[in-house]
């Protein structure tokens, strides 16, 4: 009966090992090398990307055909290589059913992670242990314990805004977010086995009960599991998504809760698993704190100071102004910080919103000269912005905003992907807000067409909203760059830009609960995106007023009322959930018109209060089926229904003559439909595979916490 003193003790240097079995400390050195060999692959990964990134744009500018086609034989075998393993990382098995509760499955890519680092933890934490002989139970005890406190580090690592392990691996903190709730889960993991193996080491001598009634040591140890339980259960999604405030809150105060249980129950040798972390959470926390003073403080900013840029303490005020569909923009003039398109910042109003922070992603250029994000009204902070909105009018110009400006910080910019203009021929697809991150992206791909500094030759975009009153978002950004490519077309460059907008009741494909907004996320994982910065069309106040009179009067229309509308679908539902198989097929006699109860009615929308403009568009009728009548380039196609991914970008990528980005950002039933689309696709026409066919990038972009 000597083994439960021991635990009691903490005495586990006095343990003497079986022969063979590594030390105690060697195993955590070994946990490390196998984490350090996976960040140093996916690093070479990121550097290889980098350099060919390099490669092929200086071939663009030296004007040659097809830069992004890989043509040397050690370059097509590792496109091979690479464009199996997206295939197989891209995947998503299908979900299990149990009656009306459905399990969802990650990508097979992540999921081969988690299963390898569980099967690490799990193969260290038993290695050379005789599982069969009771008398090395507490040996597994001891060894996964050992196992459990050398995974402190890299939870932090991950978790952390500044984030090395994303800098090295060319990745954001909020991409890495899966995988830091994946490893504090193995944590868990190994500390049950730790303390199931003590148990029934115990329990050989009924002394379970003892143990955890006397013994100080058992109760922190007890207790310290308690805590890691209500962090990894109050990490999953639903209790994450309930109230996103109150879950940072209390997953702040939980870790400090179980560091402070964990160091009580561990010995001093083991502390310094304690207070790497703790360092690199403070690190990261003065980091932060140093960039959002530097950001905010007008001080830092004497030129601006003396243009009048900015006046008082802060260095940046925002007007905002409500948009259609719940949405407000959020409009920062002349902001002090610079940023890549599809990234996104915390930004604060604590006149408005208190001691809360929200991500939201920029929805602009640096060269617009302001910072711009649309906000979707949830609950919380963004109804209050929303309602703080409206409280202000609307606008009486397009600079001006009644009631002024507010004191607002930011903090960032983060996020990180690949360069699009080293690829051929890109597909940009977005839900509802999930513009924000995708209009950016493709205006600066339009900017590197003027400079003569991209390898893409052709860009598909494709915008699905949920009613015609958001196209007021983004449509003169999306106007101007169809007119642009026209100039540039009409110079000699053969460019190629499509733009087409759906306009569907399927909420699957621009909704999704509640919505987080970084374009990344997410998607969830966002979960990534919502709102943007950007050059957001500007309505007269008349026009404006006219629109969201309309909305409301759709809106607050009895229920009888609205059903006596026709459906105009064949089933009896709505044409714009069904799908449109190819849009090219579509003609004016063909095009279904939608008059479903989704959208005001022909007659409430040409009332004479209401004038024609681009700005107007949740209120213009059409004379067209297919195409209403909007103030959008011609260029610019419009229609009713569902898009298919998959044929939108089987088009692309037969024209391609190089490697192709596909980029998504939306609700969960956009982004797995484009997910499904470029595995099939990679699969059916066997990517560098001996056909020709050229490989396929995809990053994808979510709605969720």
């Amino acid at each position: 009966m000597d083994e439960p003193e021991l635990h009691e003790g903490h005495d586990m240097s006095a343990m003497s090992m079986a022969p063979g079995v590594p030390s105690r400390d060697s195993l955590q050195r070994m946990y490390w090398a196998v984490v350090g060999a996976a960040i140093g692959l996916a690093t070479l990964v990121n550097v290889l990307n980098r350099l060919q990134a390099r490669h092929r744009l200086s071939s663009a500018r030296k004007g040659l055909p097809t830069p992004a086609r890989p043509e040397r034989l050690f370059v097509v075998a590792g496109a091979t290589v690479t464009a199996i393993a997206r295939e197989l990382a891209y995947a998503v098995p299908a979900p299990l059913r149990f009656g009306k509760c459905v399990f969802a499955f990650p990508p097979l890519g992540r999921t081969t992670v988690v299963l390898a680092y569980a099967t690490v933890i799990v193969v260290l934490g038993f290695y050379r242990l005789e599982l069969a002989d009771p008398w090395a139970w507490e040996d597994v005890g001891y060894q996964t314990g050992y196992v459990a406190m050398c995974q402190f580090p890299l939870i932090f690592l991950l978790a952390g805004k500044n984030n090395v392990i994303g800098l090295l691996t060319g990745s954001s903190y909020e991409r890495l977010n899966w995988l830091h709730r994946w490893v504090a889960r193995g944590l868990f993991l190994t500390s049950t086995i730790h303390m199931g193996y003590w148990f029934t080491s115990w329990d050989r001598w009924d002394y379970i009960k003892p143990k955890i009634q006397e013994d100080l040591i058992t109760q922190r140890g007890l207790a310290a599991w308690g805590v890691l339980a209500w962090i990894v259960i109050s990490s999953m999604t639903p209790i994450r998504g309930w109230c996103y405030e109150f879950f940072v809150l209390q997953h702040l105060l939980s870790f400090v809760a179980f560091f402070a249980t964990v160091y009580l129950h561990t010995p001093d040798k083991l502390h310094v698993w304690i207070w790497i972390p703790a360092g690199l959470f403070g690190l990261d926390r003065l980091v932060r704190l140093a960039s959002v003073l530097y950001t905010n403080l007008s001080l830092f900013h004497p030129k601006q100071r003396r243009a009048g840029k900015c006046g008082g303490l802060w260095a940046c005020r925002a007007e905002f102004t409500p948009l259609p569909h719940h949405t407000t923009r959020i409009t920062i003039r002349d902001p002090p910080v610079g940023w890549w398109p599809g990234q996104h910042v915390f930004l604060s109003c604590h006149a408005v919103v208190p001691l809360q922070s929200h991500p939201f992603t920029i929805a602009s250029l640096p060269h617009d000269g302001r910072m711009e994000f649309l906000v979707r009204a949830e609950r919380g902070g963004t109804r209050r912005m929303f309602r703080h909105a409206e409280s202000q009018g609307l606008p009486v110009s397009a600079d001006v905003t009644l009631g002024g400006k507010r004191a607002v910080a930011i903090e960032g910019p983060y996020g990180r992907m690949r360069p699009l203009p080293q690829f051929d021929s890109v597909v940009l697809l977005a839900g509802s807000t999930g513009a924000t991150f995708t209009v950016p992206l493709m205006r600066d791909i339009l900017c590197q067409w003027r400079l003569g500094a991209a390898v893409t030759r052709h860009v598909r975009f494709v915008w699905v909203v949920k009613g015609r009153g958001q196209l007021s978002w983004f449509a003169e950004q999306l106007t101007a760059a169809a007119e642009e490519v026209e100039a540039l077309q009409a110079s000699g460059l053969d460019l190629d830009l499509e733009m087409s907008v759906y306009v569907t009741c399927d909420e699957s494909m621009t909704t999704q609960g509640k919505q987080f907004s970084i374009a990344s996320s997410s998607s969830s994982d966002a979960e990534a995106a919502a709102d943007g910065h950007g050059g957001v069309e500007r309505l007269r106040t008349d026009e404006k007023y006219a629109a969201e009179v309309s909305e409301k009067r759709v809106a607050s229309a009895p229920r009888s009322h609205r059903q006596e509308r026709p459906w105009c679908g064949p089933d009896g539902g709505c044409c714009c959930t069904a799908t449109v198989a190819d849009e090219d097929a579509i003609t004016t006699s063909t095009a279904a018109q939608c008059t479903c109860a989704c959208e005001p009615r022909a007659a409430d929308a040409t009332r004479p209060a209401t004038s024609t403009s681009s700005a107007s568009t949740s209120t213009t009728s059409s004379s067209s089926p297919s195409k209403p009548r909007q103030q959008l380039h011609p260029a610019i196609t419009l229609l009713f229904g569902r898009p298919q991914a998959r044929t939108i970008i089987r088009k692309t990528l037969e024209r391609a003559e190089g490697e192709s980005a596909v980029v998504v950002c939306g609700p969960a039933g956009l982004v797995g439909d484009v997910r499904g689309s470029v595995v099939a696709l990679s699969d059916e026409r066997a990517v560098h595979k001996g056909t020709g066919a050229q490989g396929v990038w995809l990053h994808c972009e979510g709605f969720g916490y």
